[in-house]
């Protein structure tokens, strides 16, 4: 026989299987009222106008609305045991409901404010191994959350687990910065470090100092610096200075020795020596140079002009000598390089020599490229190695070989072949 069913908000309330037993005015409420809430309720078994709405399930089985739940929380207590005395925070009043269909955004809790003077007077603590490394990898504390003086109030979002690692990272403390040279001892009292002794003075600048080795090696450094700056500065001048000086000297006596002839200036029976009296032009090298009594390296040969052979033992003929071998001399490098290219000279290209009385033409006839400096028959009156045999008006080009050195001597021969009287006019091939 089934049992008479209890009348509407009559049910068992000591049944919590019973269907009828929640159905009574008031009981669903006493019931809630029943349960606890560690995260809002401070205090077990007490609820307020500011008690939040119920986010647990009842447990199964009986429970009287006195009695205490399984686990018991107190976040005022853990806080001030853990960091001192906190001045708590007034809690928000609840909200109204809110329609259903309206959405809810997630509530924001306030849990508790640092008083800054309590957390001023706190001692830093030692942090341990597991801490400093922590805080090496992120300054902010533990779980990279800023440390308490940081943040203040602190919004909290999540569920417990979550709280209780955010209060876990505010408890960090920073590590103390190491001592700098302007804090004492300890590195932590600010005030200025202890003056050095005399001695330790000493000590200290005699480190400073660089080891003779140091000092030796430096100066062996700037040394060859120098030297390479120094030669690097006469390579410049030896190649490209001494040939603009030695044109610009050689330029001015050209134009001397025109004006001289020009003014019908009287002839010298001799000329001094350095003294400019000829042109020598060389038209398939472009070449047109003074030419100067003597071969004296600093009056004729360095000054960008070629020199004739006139000291004995060395004298040569004259260009308007009927017999003889006019021999000149100029540099094949540097200082004008007037003879640079005379080995490029084939039999027949034409030399001129201009004087203040007529044009003497000579054909260019043999080369030899190489011979030793003492070798002076080269300019003699019939060469032996020049193919002439016999007496006649020749002509003699020598200059140094190989480039750029003095080791031997190149030697150019040609012979006459037209006298040309000035009031005539230039020659040929002059005039091309």
């Amino acid at each position: 026989m089934t049992p008479p069913r209890h009348a509407a908000g009559a049910g068992r309330q000591d049944d919590p299987h019973d269907p009828q037993a929640y159905e009574g005015a008031g009981t669903f409420e006493a019931a809630v009222d029943g349960l606890a809430d560690p995260l809002n309720d401070p205090l077990p078994g007490h609820h307020g106008p500011t008690a939040v709405p119920h986010r647990q399930q009842a447990p199964h089985g009986p429970q009287s609305p006195q009695q205490a739940p399984s686990e018991w929380y107190d976040p005022e207590g853990y806080e001030r045991d853990w960091y001192g005395h906190q001045e708590p925070v007034p809690r928000a009043p609840a909200e109204p409901a809110l329609p259903a269909d309206e959405k809810v955004e997630p509530r924001t809790e306030v849990l508790w404010r640092i008083d800054p003077a309590d957390e001023a007077a706190r001692e830093p603590e030692p942090l341990s191994g597991d801490d400093e490394h922590e805080s090496a990898e992120e300054p902010g504390g533990h779980d990279g959350v800023p440390p308490v003086s940081a943040v203040s109030p602190v919004p909290a979002t999540g569920g417990r687990a979550e709280r209780r690692r955010a209060a876990k990272g505010r408890g960090r403390r920073r590590s103390a910065p190491p001592p700098g040279p302007g804090t004492g001892a300890a590195g932590t009292d600010g005030a200025p470090a202890k003056p050095m002794t005399r001695m330790e003075a000493r000590r200290a600048a005699k480190a400073a100092k660089d080891s003779p080795a140091v000092v030796i090696s430096r100066g062996v450094g700037e040394l060859f610096i120098t030297l390479g700056v120094l030669m690097l500065l006469f390579v410049t001048y030896q190649l490209w200075w001494t040939n603009v000086r030695a044109d610009q000297i050689a330029g001015k006596e050209t134009h001397k020795i025109q004006d001289g002839w020009a003014k019908g200036a009287t002839k010298p029976e001799a000329f001094e020596p350095g003294q400019g009296f000829a042109i020598i032009h060389i038209p398939k090298l472009d070449v047109v140079t003074p030419i100067a009594e003597g071969t004296s390296k600093d009056k004729v040969l360095d000054r960008g002009m070629v020199g004739h052979y006139s000291e004995e033992p060395l004298r040569t003929a004259m260009p308007e000598d009927k017999q003889g071998n006019f021999a000149l001399a100029g540099h094949r490098n540097t200082h004008g390089e007037p003879f640079r290219y005379i080995n490029r000279l084939s039999p027949g290209d034409p030399i001129v020599v201009e004087t203040q009385d007529a044009y003497y033409t000579y054909e260019m006839t043999s080369v030899l490229s190489q011979t030793s400096p003492s070798n002076v028959s080269v300019i003699g009156p019939v060469p032996p190695q020049s193919g002439f045999t016999k007496p006649g008006r020749y002509i003699t080009l020598t200059t140094c070989t190989p480039e750029f050195t003095s080791t031997y001597r190149l030697i150019v021969w040609g012979k006459m072949v037209d006298e040309r009287p000035r009031s005539k006019g230039k020659p040929d091939v002059l005039v091309g």
